[in-house]
C-alpha cells in the first residue's frame, strides 16, 4: 500500500507537506517546475520587500516632482511613464507565470512590519492568483521605548489589516525573539490568520576586522537549528486551531519527520535547497517514505502531532525540566576538565 504524504495546510490540499520556502529558486519558472517534478506540495514566492517598494514609489515621485518643478505647464514636460515597471509588477508577472507553470499552490510572499500599503499589495497578488499569502514579519525590535507587548500588536494590526483586505489564507511568518509565543499566536488567529510559519531566521551582521566595517552575512542554516520550531510546535499543537508550519534547519527527512511528529502541517525548506538544488527535496521525500513503509505508517495524517506535548508521556520534556536534565547529563570527552 502506497503512502499518502498528503496534508492539509492553509485549507489547501497539498500532495506533499514538503513546501520550499521564500528563497530566489522561484525566480526561475525551471527551477520552479523542477521543485513540483521532485515532489513538493507548494511554493512559496521570494519576497516582496516593503522597503524597495516605499524606495521606488519615493524615487518615482521625486522623479515627477523634478520635472514639474519651475514649469507652468508641467504636466506637459513630464515623460510618458508607459512601459514603466516596478518591483511590484514584476513580481505580479512572476506570480501568473508561475501559476501557469505550475499544478501546485503559489504563495506569495510579503516581508514587511507595517500596515503602510500593504492592503493594496495584498489585494494585487489575491488578483494575480496567489493561493495564499505568507507575512513575513522580519522585525527587529531595536528600539528602547518599544515594549514586547508593542512588538506584538504591531505584528497582530499588520495581520488584522490584511485579512479585511483579502480573502484568500494568511500565514505569518515569526522570528523566534518573542517572550510569549502561545499567546501571540492566539492573538494573530483571532485577528484571521490561517497558519504561522516558525520560525525566520534573522541574518545577523559581522564586523570587518580589517577593513573595521559592520557587513552583511548569509550563512545557511544547519539540522540544529530545527530544534527551536520542533519545542514550539509540540507546545502550540492542539492549543490553537490555525495550521502550522516549520521553517529553519530543515536539511533531512528526519528533520522533516521529527517536524510532523511534534505537529506540524508543512515542513518549509530553504537552505539544503539552495546548496544542492531541487534533487534534495525528492531525496528528503524518498527517505520520509521509506521511513514511513519501514514503520507502516500509512499517511503524514497518522504520524502528524503524535509526539507533541500533549501526547508524550513526559511533557516537560519540551519545557524546563529538559533543561535541567540536559545540563545535569553532560559528559566531556576524556582529559578536557583535567
Amino acid at each position: 500500500m502506497a503512502v499518502d504524504l498528503g496534508t492539509d495546510y492553509l485549507g489547501l490540499r497539498l500532495r506533499s507537506p514538503l513546501v520550499p520556502s521564500a528563497s530566489p529558486l522561484t525566480r526561475s519558472l525551471d527551477t520552479a517546475r523542477r521543485l513540483e517534478d521532485a515532489g513538493a506540495g507548494a511554493v512559496v514566492m521570494y519576497s516582496l520587500f516593503e522597503e524597495d517598494l516605499a524606495a521606488e514609489e519615493e524615487a518615482l515621485a521625486r522623479f515627477v516632482e523634478g520635472h514639474e518643478a519651475g514649469h507652468a505647464e508641467a504636466s506637459g514636460l513630464v515623460p510618458p511613464l508607459e512601459g514603466y515597471r516596478t518591483g511590484r509588477d514584476e513580481y505580479l508577472e512572476q506570480l501568473r507565470r508561475l501559476k501557469e507553470a505550475l499544478e501546485i499552490p503559489v504563495i506569495a510572499s510579503l516581508n514587511g512590519t507595517t500596515v503602510g500599503s500593504w492592503l493594496d499589495h495584498g489585494r494585487a497578488l489575491e488578483e494575480a492568483g496567489a493561493d495564499a499569502l505568507e507575512l513575513n514579519l522580519y522585525y527587529v525590535a531595536a528600539d528602547p521605548g518599544e515594549s514586547g507587548r508593542d512588538v506584538e500588536a504591531r505584528y497582530v494590526e499588520v495581520t488584522r489589516a490584511l485579512r479585511e483586505a483579502v480573502s484568500i489564507p494568511i500565514a505569518v511568518k515569526l522570528g523566534y525573539q518573542l517572550s510569549a509565543i502561545p499567546h501571540l499566536v492566539r492573538e494573530l488567529e483571532a485577528a484571521g490568520a490561517d497558519a504561522v510559519v516558525l520560525f525566520n531566521r534573522f541574518y545577523q551582521p559581522d564586523i570587518d576586522l580589517e577593513r573595521l566595517e559592520v557587513v552583511p552575512v548569509h550563512r545557511l542554516s544547519t539540522s540544529a537549528e530545527a530544534l527551536l520550531a520542533i519545542r514550539w510546535i509540540a507546545i502550540l499543537y492542539g492549543r490553537v486551531r490555525l495550521g502550522l508550519a516549520a521553517t529553519g534547519g530543515l536539511h533531512t527527512a528526519e528533520d522533516v519527520l521529527k517536524v510532523l511528529l511534534a505537529g506540524a502541517d508543512a515542513a518549509q525548506l530553504c537552505s539544503v535547497l539552495l546548496r544542492e538544488g531541487p534533487r534534495a527535496l525528492g531525496r528528503i521525500r524518498e527517505d520520509m517514505v521509506r521511513w514511513m513503509e519501514d514503520r507502516e505508517y500509512a499517511s503524514v495524517a497518522e504520524l502528524r502531532g503524535s509526539l507533541s506535548q500533549r501526547h508524550v508521556e513526559d511533557p516537560a520534556a519540551f519545557e524546563r525540566a529538559n533543561y535541567m536534565k540536559v545540563l545535569s547529563s553532560y559528559e566531556p570527552a576524556a582529559g578536557v576538565w583535567r
